[in-house]
């Protein structure tokens, strides 16, 4: 039997490592990381920051070379062949990480995956781990441990509530807002947005709460009317993404 942490470690400050994340570091013994390439190269150093800071003994640290998704726009126009794609992805790495955890990871001994954020909110490891018990080939118990997501370190950098009183949240993707803005909420949280699809609706009275590469030292927030502030948000986006290869960014729309 191998055990597996999932541990939430946070939107990028280490400070965002909660106790209970420090605690379940210190009981692995190797960490899998799935590596994306050089223009994601400081996501991977950040991991491994955090290991060198809080783990107090001996580990290793796997890299492997995350598997290619399907991006091709014809191929994933209609939403079921985008969750096709996604599903082939998963068991793309179901099928790495079962051959990593058996070569890698003793049997008796703990894995790790560390996962930006909190691993219930738009992280398919669970989901990995679920397909990889489902095949039977591996016997394997996981547990997962609970971090700090970049929706909330977006409310706390602009200093608001992400709830108001009696009314609804709706977390939510960019490809979901470019379907329409969503009925009957004031308040809606987009994450995995790459075109920017809030321009859409800057003929709307919304004000939006931006942030990108939250808690790192290269975060970047802008707030404001949608109408007023879209623009400047989409040139500092643009900048970003040139300067660093990519962008993790995560906005709340809100209705005044």
């Amino acid at each position: 039997m191998r055990r597996l942490l999932v541990i939430g470690i946070g939107a990028g400050d280490p400070d965002f490592v909660t106790v209970g994340a420090v605690r379940a570091l210190n009981e692995v013994d190797v960490f899998l990381v799935l590596d994306k390439g050089p223009a994601t190269a400081d996501l991977t150093a950040a991991r491994r920051d955090v290991c060198a800071r809080f783990v107090e003994g001996e580990y290793r640290f796997v890299e492997l070379a995350d598997p290619e998704r399907d991006r091709d726009p014809a191929s994933v126009a209609a939403a079921d062949r985008y969750t096709r794609a996604v599903d082939d992805w998963r068991t793309d790495r179901a099928v790495l990480l079962q051959q990593a955890i058996l070569d890698e990871v003793p049997d008796g001994g703990t894995g790790g995956f560390l996962v930006w954020g909190d691993p219930s909110l738009y992280d398919g490891t669970i989901r990995v781990l679920e397909e990889i018990a489902a095949a039977g080939e591996l016997e394997i118990e996981w547990d997962v441990v609970p971090g700090i997501t970049s929706v909330q370190a977006l409310t706390a950098r602009h200093r608001i509530l992400l709830n108001r009183v009696g009314g609804a949240v709706h977390l939510t993707t960019g490809r979901r807002l470019a379907q329409g803005f969503p009925r009957g909420v004031d308040d809606v949280v987009v994450m995995l947005d790459s075109e920017l699809v809030c321009r859409r609706y800057a003929d709307l009275d919304l004000d939006i709460y931006w942030g990108a590469y939250l808690g790192t030292p290269d975060e970047l927030l802008v707030s404001g009317k949608l109408a007023d502030v879209v623009d400047e948000i989409a040139e500092v986006r643009a900048a970003a993404r040139e300067r660093k290869g990519w962008v993790m960014d995560t906005y709340l729309l809100r209705r005044p």
